[in-house]
């Protein structure tokens, strides 16, 4: 009962896979940057409570990490069309992947927010340091640094996730090995 490997197709369809990668690349990057984003946005919004978006945000988080991704997805390429809103399938992916991705990275930048000393803000203000300098040199960096390991961990989850992206028909890395063995 001895398997014998046949790698032929792989080397055949080379070029079908590395695109599929690149193409898995180019959205988990894509989706992480823009994810990051605006987890940095919801995350001050609700780190500082500023009315009404905290609440808003608050909503957002909570809708998007109690629902599956598959279903998020769905609900963007085949629920935004019946609203007259026309996708692809890569603008779909893409903008699932960022919702999703923006809402976990609130709340684990939130909490690196969170985890700052108040004394640091009131040192950077005795420096007569602006608000925005404050903020981004005594608040933000030092909590992107606490929380790198979980925001770095999210973002493997989401390039992982992409696979689910095949579903919608993009000609990821999943879509491409499928597609082999189905020949």
């Amino acid at each position: 009962m001895a398997y014998q490997f046949d790698f032929m197709p792989v080397v055949q369809n080379t070029e079908l896979l590395l695109r599929g990668a690149l193409f898995t690349l180019e959205l988990t990057a894509i989706g992480a940057l823009l994810g990051v984003g605006l987890g940095i946005v919801g995350a001050v919004v609700r780190a500082w409570h500023i009315r009404p978006f905290s609440a808003i945000f608050g909503v957002y988080v909570e809708l998007i990490r109690n629902t599956p991704f598959l279903v998020q997805l769905f609900f963007i390429f085949f629920g935004l069309p019946s609203l007259g809103l026309q996708i692809s399938e890569w603008q779909a992916a893409v903008l699932a992947m960022v919702i999703n991705l923006g809402a976990y990275s609130t709340e684990i930048i939130r909490a690196g927010i969170q985890a700052i000393p108040r004394g640091q803000l009131e040192a950077a203000a005795a420096l007569a340091m602006s608000r925005f300098e404050a903020f981004r040199h005594v608040v933000l960096l030092p909590a992107l640094g606490k929380v790198w390991p979980a925001l770095s961990s999210q973002i493997i989850i989401v390039m992982l996730g992409s696979a689910v992206c095949s579903q919608i028909a993009t000609e990821e890395l999943s879509f491409a090995a499928n597609f082999i063995q189905s020949r």
